[in-house]
């Protein structure tokens, strides 16, 4: 039966594909070749005339055509295929004269080797895929991490909104309470100061029964403003007492009186220059005085000087009056400056309206400073010079009338 299939079997069959051999088959063909070899070893010429059908089952054959043949041959499926994988290395028989090809065991022998040194070496499908799903395991891994990370994160971030928050919460709330009660105290004491300059006001108009009620309108308008502690001054309070000859006694002795009023109310005393004593002196002599009195006095927190006769002062010295009262740029703005000018005319008729007072004293004053015997220097009044000067101390022009029952020396 053997001999039968090699002659069914085309002449050249190394080519012909092989399977793997099954490793508990292999044991068992090699078990039953071992008696064989022992008896008689393999035939001559590697022929296979003494296997049985039972012992070699060949592989599945493809639809071939022999060489030099036009039949085609079908070998039969053999349902053994785990057999068949046992003799894969067997030759089939070569009819007589076909040399055998020397080169196809050793192709076949390294198509084994590389099957199986693959199949030793690859990775199963399982491992495989574990190998597939690393990627992925660290992937979700680190996305997981990056989620937990970024819940911290923000855990962390709104905590520290919510400390920030209550902290710019506590710090207003206690700002609040502090400028309450800096509003409360300053709005204490304003009251306390006007309180106290409006008793002394109210007994100055008890002894001065002759003054216009303009007067007093005026003044405590003027004045008040800067008794309010809880105010921003941007400038001094300026104001011009003039009178003519027969109200110098009332002149001299009112200006101090409110002065003295301003100054109480605020416990300080008020600083008094007179203009009469310093008529005679050198102008930069004077001017460098009237510039240290009056610095010096308000940086120690006098808060109101009175300028007597202001008229009398040294026409060049007057412009040391640029610095103090500036409607801008004062040197001290939260200071009272009262000057008094004594007209050459005896009186003052009350039919006069405050321009035309105005006007009076700015003629007198221009007179006073600008007369041809007046040498011209640096430091002396011009025409330009004594505008600038007016247009900052005639802010409030404010007329005096004379006043009977005052004492002949001094002022109550």
């Amino acid at each position: 039966m053997v001999g039968d299939g090699d002659e069914r079997a085309p002449p050249d069959a190394p080519e012909l594909k092989r399977r793997r051999k099954s490793p508990r088959l292999a044991e068992a063909a090699e078990r039953e070749a071992e008696p064989e070899h022992g008896s008689g070893g393999a035939p001559e010429g590697g022929e296979l005339g003494v296997l049985s059908p039972e012992r070699l089952t060949r592989p599945p054959i493809r639809a071939c055509r022999a060489a030099g043949s036009s039949s085609n041959f079908l070998l039969p499926e053999n349902p053994a295929k785990d057999k068949a994988k046992d003799y894969d290395g067997i030759e089939p028989k070569k009819p007589a004269g076909h040399q055998p090809s020397v080169h196809a065991p050793l192709k076949e022998s390294k198509a084994d080797f590389f099957e199986k040194n693959q199949e030793h070496h690859l990775p199963k499908p399982q491992s495989r895929s574990k190998f597939r799903d690393q990627p992925s395991i660290v992937k979700q891994s680190q996305q997981q991490s990056q989620r937990l990370t970024k819940k911290d994160g923000g855990s962390k971030s709104g905590f520290q909104k919510g400390w920030t928050l209550m902290v710019l919460l506590i710090v207003a709330l206690a700002l609040y309470v502090w400028w309450t009660g800096m509003s409360t105290t300053s709005s204490s004491r304003t009251n306390q100061i006007l309180q106290a300059f409006r008793a002394r006001m109210d007994k100055l108009k008890e002894t001065y029964q002759s003054q216009d009620p303009n007067l007093w309108r005026k003044t405590h308008v003027s004045l008040e403003k800067h008794l309010n502690v809880s105010q921003l001054h941007t400038k001094p309070a300026i104001l011009l007492f003039t009178a003519g000859q027969e109200a110098e006694k009332a002149l001299r002795c009112l200006s101090n009186e409110i002065a003295d009023a301003f100054a109480f109310s605020q416990n300080a005393t008020a600083i008094k220059i007179n203009g009469a004593d310093k008529a005679e002196m050198d102008s930069d002599n004077v001017k460098m005085d009237v510039d240290n009195q009056l610095s010096s006095a308000f940086s120690e927190g006098k808060k109101v000087a009175v300028v007597h006769r202001f008229e009398l002062l040294p026409a060049g010295s007057t412009l040391i009056f640029y610095k103090y009262c500036d409607h801008e740029n004062a040197a001290f703005k939260d200071v009272a400056l009262l000057l008094t000018v004594l007209l050459d005319e005896q009186s003052l008729g009350k039919s006069l309206t405050v321009p035309e007072v105005e006007e009076k004293v700015k003629d007198f004053l221009e007179t006073k400073f600008t007369s041809s015997d007046v040498p011209s220097s640096y430091n002396s009044m011009d025409t330009d010079k004594l505008s600038g000067l007016w247009s900052r101390i005639s802010h409030l022009v404010l007329p005096v009338r004379p006043e009977e029952g005052l004492p002949m020396e001094g002022c109550t």
